[in-house]
């Protein structure tokens, strides 16, 4: 999926449903989405453990949508998942989608338009292989990089660094990440962890030494494949999961 006029969220229901919702936020890089197996294979595993789960297929921030898109549309979808009476609700986030669910415990842009509130901030967070903030300007690992396309990506990159904006006390964090991603570099995962550490959170973080970026929830045979098992008993831990 390469162009969204309109943002949809799309709803998957558990047989047993524990009272809880997640909000799925798929990657692409913010020029794609990957609906089907960042997000729908995500839904269907989270209603195995009784939540109600929301795929976002969300605006791209491009020259027809502006840098804010990504980010207003998944605070519309925390809100109205919350108006719909659910109680508490998570957001699972991958890839370019873990850079998104970062940024609901940030810090909003005070000169974009939006009047966000608070109604947004998720209760627990599942960030896998995000580029926290080393896509922004003068934050890259890779010497001299290039600005991405379009602008307006850059321009988001750059504003939206939740490792930098994290709020106080944001909420319980699971990390995941791949020790040799060559695409996104596993310092994201120690800035992140480390904001939150300071900001007086809880992060559970995992790295897996050998792993392809973007090993969502179909590696089989690979140590990573295991991080969906690990997830879910922080989850019980923390209490966002009855046993």
């Amino acid at each position: 999926m390469t162009a969204v006029q309109d943002p949809v969220m799309i709803e998957f229901s558990a047989e047993r449903p524990n009272g809880r919702a997640m909000l799925v936020l798929g990657g692409g890089g913010y020029t794609a989405l990957m609906a089907g197996r960042e997000g729908v294979q995500v839904a269907l595993w989270l209603n195995g453990l009784g939540y109600q789960a929301f795929v976002l297929i969300h605006r791209f921030p491009n020259a027809e949508n502006g840098e804010a898109a990504p980010l207003d549309d998944a605070i519309a979808a925390m809100r109205a998942i919350r108006a719909s009476g659910v109680r508490e609700v998570g957001a699972v986030g991958l890839s370019s989608g873990g850079h998104l669910a970062a940024c609901l415990a940030a810090e909003y842009p005070a000169e974009w338009a939006s009047e966000p509130g608070d109604s947004y901030r998720p209760d627990v967070m599942v960030i896998g292989y995000g580029p926290i903030s080393t896509n922004a300007k003068g934050r890259t690992i890779v010497a001299d990089k290039a600005p991405l396309p379009p602008a307006e990506k850059q321009a988001m990159y750059d504003r939206l660094q939740p490792d930098a904006q994290l709020l106080p006390a944001p909420p319980p964090a699971f990390i995941v990440y791949s020790g040799n991603d060559p695409v996104v570099p596993v310092e994201n995962a120690f800035r992140l962890h480390r904001a939150i550490v300071e900001a007086k959170g809880t992060s559970e973080l995992h790295i897996f030494a050998d792993a392809p970026h973007g090993f969502a929830l179909d590696t089989p045979g690979l140590p990573v494949s295991r991080w969906p098992a690990l997830c879910e008993a922080w989850l019980r831990q923390i209490g966002f999961l009855d046993d």
